[in-house]
């Protein structure tokens, strides 16, 4: 998508990690994940997954999956088998700024675990009030958008041009890191899912101590199992991350783990038998009152 449709992209049809054109069938015998949100609603869920992804919102931050419950109850069933949770979550982000239906005029909109990196909110389209922006929104995401045990599970952030994004890749990045912190404060891991392209359109050049950095990457843009597993190879989208997992999308959204499973544990070693005691002779006396065995066998 182009830059300049950034700013508009209100108006367009909301943008998921569920939300992608068909493509090739998937190799049944891989060990493949789904991730699913609201355009599966009404309609049918894979089944055999190893691992599931769901959607959290409705296609834009600050709205809810309708079929969230439902949609969890199917993932927590997921064969497992991979190096990834059974079920995990993602949500949307943008930064509509003073465009979206509630922007932060100071710091203090939200309870904040810790300083805010970029400094006071004014409540203009700065760094600093996109960072509240952004906690905020994660935490609603949380909150108010029915997660059952939200520390339990990994959340990843949706990051597309197909959600409102300020001009400023700055801002932007602040409004990330704002969610990612939010989620970091409560104990969960926190991975992005973007291409690399999209991600550099929006966030530009993190920097270096942003918390974005060393964050699990979920890379978008393969046409198949085999390309989602060569597309593992590709750098993670910010400085110490790691490709976790790509996806390919045919009649439903297909997750490749990069990530191999944990060996299993090795065996227990055997017990230590120890060898049985010798048996305790049974003595008995001579004729001259000398004790001595009884032999079990005759003499000749």
């Amino acid at each position: 998508m182009a830059v300049a449709c950034l700013l508009f992209a209100w108006i367009a049809i909301p943008s998921s990690a569920a939300n992608a054109a068909p493509m090739a069938s998937p190799n049944p015998a891989a060990a493949l994940g789904n991730d699913i949100s609201w355009p599966q609603c009404g309609g049918g869920l894979p089944s055999g997954q190893a691992f599931a992804i769901v959607g959290v919102n409705g296609g834009r931050p600050a709205t809810v999956n309708p079929c969230f419950a439902e949609q969890l109850g199917w993932a927590s069933r997921s064969a497992g088998g991979t190096s990834q949770a059974a079920a995990a979550l993602y949500v949307n982000t943008a930064n509509p700024a003073e465009y979206g239906g509630w922007w932060p005029s100071a710091n203090t909109d939200v309870t904040l675990s810790g300083p805010n990196p970029y400094g006071n909110c004014d409540g203009t389209a700065s760094a600093a009030c996109a960072y509240i922006y952004g906690y905020g929104m994660a935490s609603d995401d949380v909150n108010r958008f029915g997660v059952p045990d939200p520390a339990k599970h990994m959340w990843w952030l949706d990051v597309e041009t197909g959600n409102a994004w300020s001009w400023d890749t700055a801002a932007n990045a602040a409004d990330l890191e704002g969610m990612a912190a939010y989620l970091q404060s409560i104990g969960v891991a926190v991975g992005i899912y973007s291409t690399s392209y999209q991600f550099g359109v929006i966030a530009g050049q993190l920097r270096p101590n942003s918390n974005l950095n060393g964050l699990k990457s979920w890379l978008a843009g393969a046409t198949s199992p085999e390309s989602a597993a060569e597309l593992c190879s590709a750098p993670p989208l910010t400085a110490g991350g790691v490709v976790a997992l790509t996806q390919f999308t045919t009649d439903f959204d297909y997750n490749y783990s990069c990530i191999p499973p944990a060996p299993p544990p090795p065996p227990a070693p055997a017990p230590v038998v120890a060898p049985p005691a010798p048996p305790v002779p049974t003595l008995t006396e001579d004729a001259n009152g000398k004790r001595k065995p009884v032999l079990s066998i005759p003499q000749s």
